[in-house]
């Protein structure tokens, strides 16, 4: 998951799964989604961009301290949407 090669839907799916699954810090995910979101000469798919903007800010806090803008639960049904979306 650390590839310089633009990611595929594969990829960032396996992200999100980090994620949910604890493997991978929300930080993380965050800083590797802005890499790719904030390249303005990578083209996207419409899902893989959806996918990406979540990932990008993942890590969002109302303040120091404070919880995640979006919970575990909330982390957990985007994952289960971009999952959904794939196989629809």
């Amino acid at each position: 998951m650390t590839g310089t090669d633009q990611p595929d839907l594969d990829e960032i799916e396996a992200w999100f799964s980090g994620v949910v699954e604890g493997r991978v810090s929300r930080d993380a995910a965050d800083r590797w989604a802005g890499r790719w979101y904030t390249d303005d000469s990578l083209e996207w798919d419409a899902l893989s961009l959806w996918a990406l903007r979540l990932l990008y800010g993942i890590d969002l806090r109302l303040g120091p301290g404070e919880p995640y803008l979006a919970d575990d639960e909330r982390v957990a049904g985007w994952h289960t949407e971009l999952r959904r979306r794939r196989t629809g």
